[in-house]
């Protein structure tokens, strides 16, 4: 298996293209980018499904391209909103059409790494958020990076432009980048390296 880059899928979980969770995944993003990765970016508001089980997969043209790449990709940044204590609506519909590749040897979030960020008004809503993100990662049999991000956006952290004005919260999205980025690399170094091991003669 020759050397690549690893391919990280950054997903959003507002419907808003504006929204402050947009601005931290964009901004984690760049950062998975300068770490060396390949990312690819899908929005919350490319990602307005149907609730899954209700329609065909198949004729979904969002759904699949979001599926297209998670199947291929190495690790994940995933950022919701806090509503009402856990995450968007919107971002569990999106991880659920995951179990749509439960056949493909590629199932759920299994063996990737995971970064989990959260905006939400206040620290009680944001701590809880990232507590339920971080559980259904684990429960997709996928890693959550030791660094999970809670942003509490009572303050602005962010301008105009998207651009972090925040510190401490651009060293945090920074760091979650780099462990899913660092993690996928592992991964990939490991299957790389591993051989098939060879029939043993009768």
């Amino acid at each position: 298996m020759r050397h690549r880059e690893p391919l990280i899928l950054a997903v959003g979980g507002s419907h808003r293209r504006d929204a402050s969770t947009d601005k931290a995944l964009r901004i984690a993003a760049l950062a998975a980018q300068r770490a060396g990765a390949e990312v690819e970016f899908i929005g919350g508001h490319e990602l307005q499904l149907p609730i899954f089980g209700s329609v065909d997969v198949a004729l979904i043209p969002a759904a699949q391209r979001f599926l297209s790449f998670y199947e291929r990709c190495d690790g994940l940044l995933l950022a919701s909103p806090g509503y009402h204590g856990s995450i968007s609506g919107l971002l569990k519909n999106v991880l659920d059409y995951t179990d749509a590749l439960r056949g493909s040897g590629n199932a759920y979030l299994d063996g990737k790494a995971v970064g989990c960020i959260v905006c939400a008004h206040g620290w009680q809503a944001t701590g809880t958020t990232l507590n339920a993100m971080r559980t259904i990662v684990h429960a997709l049999r996928g890693w959550p990076t030791p660094l999970g991000v809670g942003i509490n956006t009572s303050s602005s952290f962010a301008d105009d432009k998207g651009d972090c004005t925040d510190e401490g919260i651009l060293a945090q999205l920074e760091m979650v980048a780099n462990q899913v980025v660092s993690f996928a690399s592992m991964q990939i170094a490991l299957k790389r390296e591993t051989r098939p091991l060879e029939a043993v003669p009768a």
